[in-house]
């Protein structure tokens, strides 16, 4: 396996505040929502059948972290009865970008990662 060039020591340092909103944005719920909305505005129930494994409260408390973190817009629709709306932010779309870099790098690299952990597995 080639060797990576070295990177300076700062820009691999993973803070606390950068751990948690990774985790926030980046969980499987979240990739799922923001694969969703970055297609188009949905309703909840739309979220809930386009994501059908998806519980209810998992849902709506990946909804309101990504709200929380400005990656998702709720918007009241006036209607009878009043219906929500979620819609992706402008700073949620910069986060497409490095995401589809991550899901590229899988795919191009997960034969090599299966095998290292079938190695390790049976190794272990």
């Amino acid at each position: 396996m080639p060797e990576t060039t070295s990177l300076p020591e700062e820009a691999l340092r993973v803070t606390p505040p950068h751990r948690e909103l990774l985790d926030q944005v980046l969980d499987k719920w979240s990739l799922e929502v923001l694969n969703q909305l970055c297609e188009r505005p949905c309703r909840f129930n739309e979220l809930r059948h386009a994501i059908p494994t998806v519980s209810q409260k998992s849902l709506s408390a990946t909804l309101r972290r990504l709200e929380r973190n400005g990656i998702v817009a709720r918007h009241v629709l006036s209607s009878r009865p009043v219906a929500v709306e979620y819609r992706i932010t402008p700073l949620g779309k910069t986060l497409r970008h490095p995401v589809d870099v991550l899901l590229d790098w899988a795919g191009r690299h997960l034969p090599a990662i299966e095998a290292a952990r079938r190695s390790y597995d049976e190794t272990s």
